[in-house]
């Protein structure tokens, strides 16, 4: 009967929402993991439960009209979707990027509720964002939208109601200026409710640098598992922002070889592996191109087609978007004799993807695992924030890695006690359902 719920479930998600793919794809992927909690427990498929977490608690759309630098009106549209707080506060990143759309953060927030179940910190599950592009506006520009976008978000906002933070297109700058107009409109110095806020004025220190670190902290212990050591290891990455480059920098210090990087126009292969003081130049300083890092570098190469996915290595970590690496990018990888796979992104490769990788036996980890550092650390720096303290640096990557350890142990086990050895899909999956699951039985129908 539950496997049965399942699919009714399923059913019902592509009926109510037929326009949804991204959405629809991070609900399979799911639920299509529960069939063996369905089978020894079936009591956490009872009073409707699944068609509860899959509708999202509340969800906003709304007007986000600025003036450009021309005098012009521009008019976007923002979202947030607040998810599932049956463990605490909506938790989740703000997105700027033309490809924002509901489809796109429904899914990004149904990841997220599990994500931040696994963490086992008290942080519910909620994204949001605009289809808003910040690329080649002004900073006077950027101010002006952040403050239109949180005048009509800030009443949905708080520290023990839905914390936000920065992912694609939102950082640094412009939580800055989403935080100075909360603080503007409610006349509250409220620092916990944005992360990724500033070091000097409520940020944490080592947030920047948490999803990457914590995706090789995670790759490690998964290569553990197979007496495998990542020093010496050539890894491909995808990608060149925060998530990008601080996993570069944690392979690199871990003694591994990452040898590519993307961005939307292309990617680059650095055999002598990559120069990541030139590459951020490159990136964060000029703002400029992958193409500027292989025309300043003699041992890289430029390529406008294809993916890095391509070049023969035995770690991938993929670090830019959602599907990106598809089926065809998992027989190249799996035939090169790639031995394990990590996601930094949210949901980069495809379902064909990962059953070809689950197939061939690679370590294979998902994202809402793997890249968990990244909202563990927002929790951190919420936590910091309460207390009115900030921790150092190492304090923090200690904690990090200590996080990045549990759910590792956590996502192992389970996967082990439903007879799935070594399947991070299946125990991470059932071990954050399983937590917010009980949650909202406890809390009643609500």
């Amino acid at each position: 009967m539950s496997n049965q719920i399942i699919d009714q479930t399923l059913a019902k998600v592509a009926e109510r929402n037929p326009n949804e793919p991204e959405f629809q794809q991070a609900v399979h992927e799911v639920l299509e993991s529960l069939a063996p909690l369905a089978e020894s427990n079936p009591e956490f498929f009872e009073q409707n439960l699944l068609e509860r977490i899959v509708e999202p608690e509340r969800q906003l759309i709304f007007r986000v009209p600025w003036v450009d630098d021309q005098g012009q009106v521009q008019v976007n549209r923002g979202f947030r979707i607040e998810f599932n707080s049956a463990l605490g506060p909506y938790k989740g990143g703000l997105r700027f990027h033309p490809s924002v759309n509901i489809s796109i953060l429904k899914f990004l927030g149904f990841e997220q509720i599990f994500k931040n179940a696994l963490t086992g910190q008290g942080i519910g599950g909620g994204k949001g964002g605009s289809d808003f592009d910040p690329h080649g506006r002004s900073d006077g520009e950027i101010m002006r939208f952040c403050q239109s976008f949180m005048t009509e978000l800030y009443r949905h906002l708080g520290a023990d109601i839905d914390v936000p933070a920065g992912d694609i297109g939102v950082g640094g700058r412009e939580v800055g200026y989403l935080f100075g107009q909360y603080k503007r409109l409610t006349g509250r110095y409220e620092a916990g409710v944005l992360t990724g806020k500033g070091v000097g004025w409520g940020g944490s220190l080592a947030r920047t640098q948490a999803t990457g670190y914590g995706l090789v902290y995670f790759a490690q212990a998964m290569a553990k598992t197979r007496d495998l050591d990542l020093k010496g290891m050539t890894v491909a990455v995808s990608g060149s922002g925060n998530v990008a480059t601080f996993a570069i920098e944690k392979a690199q210090q871990l003694g591994a070889i990452p040898v590519t990087c993307s961005d939307s126009a292309g990617w680059v292969h650095d055999p002598e592996g990559i120069d990541l003081d030139l590459l951020r130049e490159i990136k964060e300083v000029k703002r400029g191109r992958v193409s500027e890092y292989a025309e300043r570098r003699p041992s890289a190469t430029f390529h406008d087609s294809g993916r890095p996915w391509q070049v023969k290595v035995d770690v991938a970590l993929p670090c830019a978007t959602q599907n990106e690496l598809d089926a065809d990018d998992a027989k190249t990888l799996i035939e090169n004799g790639c031995q394990l796979v990590a996601e930094g992104a949210n949901m980069p490769c495809t379902p064909e993807a990962i059953e070809l990788f689950q197939g061939a036996h690679l370590l294979y980890a998902p994202g809402k695992a793997s890249n968990a550092g990244g909202v563990a650390t927002s929790a951190l720096e919420m936590s910091q924030n309460a207390q009115r303290e900030q921790w150092s640096f190492e304090q923090v990557d200690e904690r990090l890695q200590e996080i990045m350890h549990d759910i590792h142990e956590g996502c192992a086990q389970t996967a082990e006690e439903f007879g799935q050895p070594g399947d991070y899909v299946l125990g991470a999956n059932i071990l954050g359902f399983q937590r917010v699951a009980q949650a909202m039985f406890a809390q009643g129908v609500i």
